[in-house]
């Protein structure tokens, strides 16, 4: 039989530790997917976040560094400083981007920061037990958020791209999903961009990636999968949100 799907050379031949369903381990393949057809992998360093993704050193098979808490776009711009060669990209769900790591990003993106950032986008804090995260959309129930996110007491889903949009040092911003075969391979696209962009150097780009959570949803794989089609994309639209390359 001839074998018709192989594992990136980027990716390492070992069980990983997410749950049932969650799109962590569909958006490290195709990150190790595209490093390996742009031929990068000698020369790339990634920074993985505190979250769910902590470990992703285990399963990425090239350089990996880990940073404190919301503190990975430093990290990474101390990094790309010292090696401009490098591809240098950071890997972080919402909590360590939109939370705690509010500022690193923004500041990172102002400065135009010449590295790429994967957001990885479930609505809740998966590490620690599914509690409100920045990006909750109203009506949702979390752990810390029982009476579902209300606007006149939680607030509202923050915009992070949108946000991102309005610095003249963000050259390229693309949210994009998993929750079907079109939208993984558009997200491939967006990050092959991404990339490309920096090894041109042209200046900050970030993909936002819209990723289920079936376990602190309270709903299976594929029920999750719906979600993000019939209520997730609503508040947060796929697409380019910024082009100026």
């Amino acid at each position: 039989m001839t074998e018709k799907i192989t594992r990136p050379a980027s990716m390492k031949d070992v069980a990983m530790h997410y749950c049932p369903g969650c799109g962590h381990g569909l958006i490290h393949r195709l990150v190790c997917e595209v490093i390996d057809e742009i031929g990068v992998r000698e020369k790339t360093i990634a920074v993985a976040p505190v979250g769910c993704a902590v470990l992703a050193y285990d399963y990425w098979d090239f350089d990996t560094l880990e940073a404190a808490h919301g503190r990975t776009p430093a990290v990474a711009t101390g990094i790309k400083r010292v090696h401009p060669d490098k591809l240098v990209f950071t890997y972080q769900g919402d909590g360590d981007l939109a939370a705690i790591g509010t500022s690193e990003i923004i500041h990172a993106g102002n400065r135009g920061e010449d590295i790429s950032v994967i957001f990885v986008n479930n609505g809740v804090y998966g590490m620690t037990g599914g509690q409100m995260a920045p990006t909750t959309l109203i009506g949702q129930t979390t752990a810390t958020s029982l009476y579902t996110r209300r606007p006149e007491k939680e607030g509202y889903p923050l915009k992070i791209m949108e946000m991102m949009a309005v610095l003249p040092g963000v050259v390229y911003l693309e949210r994009t999903s998993v929750h079907s075969p079109k939208a993984v391979l558009a997200t491939k696209r967006a990050i092959r961009k991404s990339f490309e962009i920096q090894l041109d150097r042209k200046g900050f780009s970030m993909v936002e990636v819209l990723s289920p959570c079936p376990t602190y949803w309270g709903l299976s794989p594929v029920k999750s999968m719906e979600r993000i089609e019939k209520e997730v994309v609503k508040e947060y639209p796929l697409g380019t949100i910024k082009d100026v390359c």
